[in-house]
């Protein structure tokens, strides 16, 4: 993830707030599921996923799934359980690394022995990221309540060359029922004055409210001072950790 868009480079160019990083950063300290979800290709999914895991512990690794599961599984059963098991994308499109239907199904068997997911797809919304696991891919209830956080992105603009992105809603999934999530919004972004709005707490994780304003404060300054880089991140990451 060396050269990847890193989150305070997406605090600085206004594709999240400081405020949802910190939140963000919280949720993948604590291991939390998230989908990452869009309308459109090349809105941002992959990368907002990427920066977010790049905040993880340096204990919590990334395993990569693949449709071939037989491969899957038995890499996964001689390393040690736990960390994110990273979807390209739920997608019944052909391609490498996108899975769909019976693929899905394995997915969440791995997370009831201890991983977590992070995964990207297409949907209309927040809340309709989780429809088209239960409703698309018969995915029950139990299992997709798994999932605690979806992450919703645009893209704004006529070409890829002067597009924007906004990540407009971060919804709390607290459980799924009859295939619809039960949640709320965390936060939104004001079309208008193209600003972030926190609409209701978050109430799974990061009830530390003073830690998540500290991890808040740090993205937000790494952003304005123009520390945006890998490095810059990772010792931000170790000054905290080594103070909290």
């Amino acid at each position: 993830m060396t050269n990847a868009i890193t989150i305070a480079e997406l605090v600085r160019n206004k594709t999240m707030s400081a405020e949802m990083a910190g939140l963000l950063w919280a949720a993948v300290d604590e291991k939390v599921s998230f989908l990452t979800a869009a309308v459109y290709r090349n809105a941002g999914k992959s990368t907002v996923a990427k920066a977010v895991l790049s905040l993880r512990p340096k204990n919590v690794s990334l395993h990569y799934a693949s449709g071939n599961w037989q491969v899957t599984e038995k890499l996964l059963s001689v390393e040690k359980h736990g960390g994110y098991l990273v979807v390209d994308e739920f997608s019944d499109y052909d391609y490498p690394g996108y899975l769909w239907g019976d693929e899905i199904k394995h997915v969440f068997k791995m997370l009831k022995i201890g991983y977590s997911l992070q995964a990207s797809l297409h949907a209309e919304n927040a809340e309709d990221a989780i429809l088209e696991l239960t409703q698309k891919n018969q995915i029950s209830d139990e299992d997709a309540s798994q999932i605690q956080l979806v992450i919703f992105i645009e893209m704004f603009g006529t070409t890829l060359a002067d597009a924007k992105r906004r990540v407009t809603e971060i919804y709390e999934v607290h459980r799924v029922e009859k295939g619809s999530p039960v949640g709320h919004l965390i936060f939104k972004w004001n079309k208008e004055s193209d600003s972030f709005e926190m609409v209701d707490e978050n109430h799974l994780f990061g009830r530390n409210k003073d830690e998540v304003k500290k991890r808040s404060e740090i993205l937000g300054y790494l952003a304005n001072s123009g520390k945006t880089s890998q490095e810059d991140i990772e010792k931000a990451l170790l000054d905290f950790n080594n103070q909290t």
